[in-house]
């Protein structure tokens, strides 16, 4: 029985092909697309368990592809790059990606990523009673993976709150970037912890943070971040 079904886009026939077999050699069902018109007919019709996407596309480039599904779809979304700019895999990261792999890539770290993410997504924890927990202003609701702000409720993608509540589950508590990659994003190995500085300045876009005197995130320079101890569970 097939683990899930996987759609890589890419171009290449060769990457296609490569992929494929690791992932079928998982025990997961690939699918393919080589253009972002026919990833998007695929995503809508089959609804993959996690999308492999490269940018360079012949039709539209990868981000337009990511920004198309995250229109209304959750599924994770890994990009391939052939680029090394930093600000290419943050453009990704920024539009809903969950990560990002630099190619040429090692075929057995993809997959340790992709196992990684859907066993994250599986072991999601069950929703939970009295989970409200209050930062004064802000408020999470872990039940219903609900933040507010001054009463107003906060729209953050998937990885958002996650690396918000799991900060707000031990306030005061520094968290390595490493930490932050293997509690939310399920990595049992080192990662670019680009990713993580990527998501945080976005919570504090949407927090209204100032990172130089921060109400909610501090930066522990050379380690990683913590939530100020205000959260009071109740």
């Amino acid at each position: 029985m097939s683990r899930g079904d996987i759609l890589i886009v890419d171009d290449e026939p060769n990457i296609i092909r490569l992929i494929s077999m690791y992932l079928e050699r998982e025990g997961y069902t690939a699918l393919s697309a080589r253009s972002g018109a026919e990833a998007l007919e695929i995503v809508s019709r089959s609804r993959p368990a996690l999308v492999i996407l490269d940018i360079m596309l012949p039709d539209v480039d990868g981000w337009e592809v990511c920004r198309e599904i995250r229109r209304n779809n959750n599924v994770p979304i890994i990009m391939l790059t052939a680029r090394e700019a930093d600000e290419d895999k943050i453009v990704g990261l920024e539009l809903g990606a969950d990560d990002y792999v630099t190619k040429p890539f090692v075929t057995r770290e993809l997959m340790a990523r992709v196992k990684a993410i859907l066993r994250r997504v599986k072991s999601a924890p069950p929703q939970e009673e009295n989970s409200l927990m209050d930062l004064g202003d802000l408020t999470i609701d872990t039940a219903k993976r609900e933040v507010k702000l001054y009463g107003e409720t906060l729209h953050l993608r998937a990885k958002e709150y996650d690396l918000l509540a799991e900060l707000a589950r031990r306030p005061g508590v520094v968290f390595t970037r490493d930490k932050l990659l293997q509690d939310v994003w399920g990595y049992s190995f080192p990662g670019d912890s680009g990713t993580i500085d990527v998501h945080v300045r976005r919570l504090r876009a949407k927090l209204n943070d100032d990172s130089s005197n921060p109400q909610f995130i501090e930066t522990v320079w050379g380690v990683g971040y913590r939530l100020k101890e205000q959260v009071q569970a109740r």
